[in-house]
């Protein structure tokens, strides 16, 4: 039986439509709370929704919203998004990295932390196996208590390091996953550690098809990429519209060299848009309509220029790629 997770119940792999495949929708993490870090808090549901109503407006269906508990996730927010836009949204178990978030900050998680300050506290003091059953719930039961289940599973590591806590929260994200079946994905910082990440990974047993690596067009490195691509996991192209960490024209051509060696159908591509100033609706960004409406006909363009079929590549890495990697199979 195959299926894709989303909020509102599963679906079958022909319903995800044109898919963003690593997004943030509604989110108040508290370690930039705690810094009065505005621009990293996206709180209000109401101007969220306003993107992702343009998403949908340029032809988007689904969004995987990649915010991992760790990260201040508002369940119900996104919920109801997805509810009010007919939107299809997939939730994330798991962690992302570094956890040092203090509990206090959202009294949901109260139930969840009891009296431990922080994630690190809380993630030292658990067992990998205790872990492993925290994320299953997630999947099988539902996030933070409610009764909205996560369609991923995630862990992260952080810059060119992976701390014990870090490796902790993988095998048991790894073991969570061999569970359920639940598709797996990494946030691997400036794009490094995938390599490192893929051999704990194998020696949880893992068959890494069922695996997307995050950030990769943070560390634009062709040798790189194919070394990952050649285990069989899908490599997440999710830094659009950042020109501050490379052009588009360095994303679109690592892509491109990834398609000249064969593996077109393991690239996926997202914005990973965390920031009011990244939003339209917040504060006037390129917002949620970028991709599909402005990056989309000029990757097009450029990859018809160079020999290649860019509307069919738009298929596979919005389209079909996502039906494939975000699919439980049992």
């Amino acid at each position: 039986m195959s299926f894709i997770r989303t909020l509102r119940g599963d679906i079958t792999p022909e319903e995800l439509g044109f898919t963003y495949s690593h997004e943030h929708i509604v989110c108040r993490p508290a370690y930039w709370a705690e810094r009065e870090a505005d621009d990293l808090l996206l709180d209000d549901k109401e101007k969220s929704k306003l993107d992702v109503a343009d998403f949908k407006n340029y032809g988007g269906h689904s969004i995987v919203d990649a915010t991992a508990i760790d990260y201040g996730r508002d369940v119900e927010a996104v919920k109801e998004i997805s509810e009010e836009l007919d939107v299809h949204i997939v939730g994330t178990a798991g962690f992302n990295k570094s956890f040092l978030w203090d509990a206090s900050i959202k009294d949901s998680l109260k139930p969840i932390l009891g009296d431990y300050r922080t994630y690190n506290d809380w993630i030292e003091a658990k067992s990998i196996n205790e872990l492993t059953e925290f994320v299953i719930g997630e999947v099988e039961e539902g996030l933070e208590g409610t009764p909205y289940k996560a369609g991923q599973v995630k862990f992260g590591t952080g810059y060119n390091r992976i701390t014990p806590l870090e490796e902790k929260t993988l095998r048991a994200v790894a073991r969570a996953h061999l569970e359920t079946k639940a598709p797996l994905h990494s946030h691997t910082e400036a794009g490094t550690m995938g390599l490192e990440q893929i051999e704990l990974l194998k020696s949880e047993g893992v068959n890494l098809s069922f695996m997307s690596f995050g950030h990769m067009d943070r560390n634009p490195d062709p040798y790189y990429h194919e070394q990952i691509a050649s285990t069989g996991a899908y490599l997440s192209f999710d830094g659009i519209a950042k020109i501050k960490y490379a052009p588009e024209s360095t994303r679109i051509a690592c892509i491109l060299e990834l398609v000249k060696k064969g593996y077109e159908n393991q690239i996926l591509v997202s914005g990973d848009t965390a920031r009011k100033s990244y939003y339209k609706h917040y504060d006037y960004g390129l917002g949620l309509e970028y991709i599909i409406a402005k990056w989309v006909p000029r990757f097009v363009d450029d990859a018809n220029k160079q020999g290649y079929d860019g509307e069919a590549l738009v298929k596979k890495f919005f389209i079909e790629n996502p039906a494939r990697c975000f699919t439980f199979n049992r």
